[in-house]
């Protein structure tokens, strides 16, 4: 059996694969997600820490969509040949994604911060990677020709969005604040997910509309 043969097979399995593993890892994210609402009883009271932690759980489930549907659009708009590092990766992004679940609560408010600036940075680069190998397939040539490969330049949001998160999250560490600056960092996060999940929707449009001209 040639290469050739064995690499179209890989190609048409990649998404099947991915997905199958990413959806076992998000249902178990989601099932702690839920313990912990259920569990919580601070989560109940009428009181502004109760906002606080409802706003992070918002954000925390806008976190788990926004990587599901980032992994779900690659796998099914791009082919390319897998690695073994593109089989490890939906491991790598479940670990993350169980620990900013864990980190729930505004006891551990920085920290959690912290591991979301992880998370962001990960499925950042997780992009990036496949993204450049999705490039080198030509059975891609149709989006990648109206998109120049990528400068630093375009990496310096998602470095200052990460570096943003990070520094809240030092910031919450250090003063331990359940006030406003407790609230205006949920809410920066939320605004985060909200606008890449725009924007998964937008490359998600193009790509298909760009299938049904081809």
């Amino acid at each position: 059996m040639s290469k050739n043969v064995i690499a179209e097979r890989a190609k048409q399995q990649l998404s099947t694969v991915l997905l199958t593993v990413l959806s076992i890892v998000q249902a178990i994210a989601l099932e702690l997600i839920w313990s912990y609402v259920l569990e919580e009883e601070d989560l109940y009271t009428a009181s502004f820490e109760s906002l606080l932690g409802w706003v992070q759980v918002g954000a925390t489930l806008l976190g788990i969509v926004l990587i599901w549907l980032t992994y779900s659009g690659l796998v099914m708009r791009f082919r390319w040949v897998p690695s073994t590092v593109d089989s490890i990766l939906p491991f790598v992004v479940g670990i993350i994604e169980f620990g900013v679940v864990s980190m729930l609560g505004l006891d551990h408010l920085g920290e959690w911060f912290l591991v979301l600036a992880l998370a962001v940075g990960v499925a950042q680069w997780v992009v990036q990677s496949s993204m450049r190998r999705a490039r080198l397939d030509e059975d891609n040539a149709a989006f990648f020709s109206d998109f120049p490969p990528a400068t630093f330049r375009d990496h310096v949001p998602a470095i200052l969005v990460v570096a943003s998160l990070a520094s809240v999250g030092v910031a919450l560490v250090v003063t331990r604040d359940r006030g406003v600056l407790a609230l205006l960092a949920l809410i920066f996060a939320v605004l985060i997910h909200a606008y890449q999940l725009y924007l998964v929707d937008y490359y998600w449009k193009r790509s298909v509309g760009q299938a049904a001209r081809s």
